[in-house]
């Protein structure tokens, strides 16, 4: 059995939801829990899981709505239905409706645990997505990366991926993975900049039990996680120094020694690596080790900035708000023409992912199925020259300074990958004082 498949259990009690994650966590299972129908969609939407078991009545709904809410968007995702009633009709209809199996309250444990394994062992393990990843646009910046990726796919040597936050680095990431000879094994990201320094030895390399206070149990690392496959190095400029020396030994050696641990183990791990600064010039500043530098960046790869291939946003913004009005099971919205010319004008600091970001507050705020140019509230571009300042210098240099604001406060979020806490340690707030700032600037 995979030790990394993952179940959804749904349902309104917490006693049964408890009672259900600790029997598959001794299965050395992972797993997630919802209460209701719309967490239960919102978890399927954000996470991909191989196995479900749902109670029948939920608050909001019922497992019969859930299931074919699965069967509509996630088809081959095994259903169990957990049900306190033992009739003939109900079994009938949740079979009808594609369930695999129906449970009966209280569950029997050992019969839960028995189906569970035998359903996972049938359940061919996962490829890297469910569906190809695709790079949309046809801008010739975009041809260029695609030719590239095409190369780097089938060689083993390290990738260096260069590129502003939100372009899109994680995604050519794991195109250069899903093509090349290693697409059948795991594909690991870890983002650098988000562990704990204390931490990070034990995440990358794993602890033994007892190693240090709250090793309770021996535990793999990242690297050993990627074992035949690829490891990607988010933020690797965030990587402390002393981190680095132990990361470019374990390049060079090809083996790991886990925290505690005396002897080393052999990994066989390809390393595709990203980061929204410029390594040489954090090379030259004495934050980033030379050698280590070069033994990341073998091939460099750069993906472009969205306001390079203003045009791609024609292809972007639809394939967006399908897949937007899909997880919400929404009716699909469009782009008014005036809309899409105000995108297509707009110079997106946040690249893609602040198209998504912008695209999913207008899909929720507009009305009707059409999304207006007012429904985007695009920023006011800040003026590129010092300009002379009219009468009203008050309102414009307050306007001015949150633009600076926002600014600063999307660009530590994007470093963190939107975690506040994070962010706000880095900008030298707290969490409070972030939290008010971004719902201040709308960014929450």
């Amino acid at each position: 059995m995979n030790p990394r498949q993952s179940v959804l259990v749904v349902d309104e009690a917490t006693e049964t939801r408890a009672l259900v994650e600790i029997a598959l966590g001794r299965m050395r299972l992972h797993t997630q829990s919802a209460r209701t129908l719309q967490e239960a969609r919102a978890r399927l939407a954000r996470s991909r899981f191989d196995l479900c078991l749902t109670g029948l009545e939920l608050p909001d709904g019922s497992g019969l709505e859930l299931l074919r809410h699965i069967r509509q968007l996630h088809p081959d995702l095994p259903v169990a239905l957990l049900s306190n009633v033992a009739c003939e009709q109900t079994t009938a209809n949740a079979l009808q409706a594609g369930a695999c199996n129906l449970l009966h309250k209280p569950l029997d444990l050992k019969q839960l645990r028995a189906w569970v394994g035998a359903t996972l062992q049938r359940t061919p393990p996962p490829a890297t997505s469910d569906t190809p990843l695709q790079l949309l646009g046809d801008s010739p910046a975009m041809e260029t990366l695609r030719r590239n990726i095409d190369k780097l796919a089938h060689s083993l040597a390290a990738v260096y991926i260069s590129g502003e936050s939100g372009s899109g680095k994680e995604r050519a990431a794991r195109l250069i993975h899903q093509l090349g000879p290693r697409a059948g094994h795991a594909f690991i990201p870890v983002n650098c900049g988000a562990i704990p320094s204390e931490l990070m030895e034990s995440e990358f390399f794993g602890h033994c039990k007892g190693s240090f206070s709250g090793a309770v149990a021996d535990q793999p690392g990242l690297f050993q996680a990627a074992h035949g496959g690829t490891l990607f190095l988010d933020e690797v400029a965030d990587l402390p120094l002393a981190m680095q020396v132990k990361l470019l030994r374990a390049l060079q050696e090809k083996s790991i020694r886990a925290v505690g641990s005396p002897q080393e183990k052999a990994v066989d791990v390809r390393i595709l690596c990203a980061t929204h600064k410029d390594l040489k010039n954090e090379v030259e500043a004495g934050r980033f080790r030379q050698d280590l530098y070069y033994r990341l960046n073998v091939i460099e790869l750069r993906v472009p900035a969205l306001r390079e291939r203003r045009g791609d946003i024609q292809a972007l913004a639809p394939h967006i708000l399908l897949r937007l009005a899909r997880d919400a099971g929404k009716p699909v919205v469009q782009l008014r023409p005036e809309a899409l010319q105000a995108l297509e004008r707009y110079d997106f600091p946040g690249n893609v992912r602040e198209l998504e970001n912008l695209l999913e507050r207008a899909q929720t705020l507009c009305e009707g199925q059409w999304i207006a140019a007012a429904d985007l509230h695009l920023p006011a571009a800040a003026p590129l020259e010092p300009q002379p300042l009219p009468a009203a210098t008050h309102l414009d240099l307050t306007l001015h300074l949150q633009q600076v604001e926002r600014q600063l406060l999307l660009q530590a979020l994007e470093e963190t990958r939107w975690n506040r806490t994070a962010a706000a340690r880095r900008l030298g707030l707290s969490f409070r004082s972030m939290r008010y700032r971004m719902k201040k600037l709308g960014l929450d």
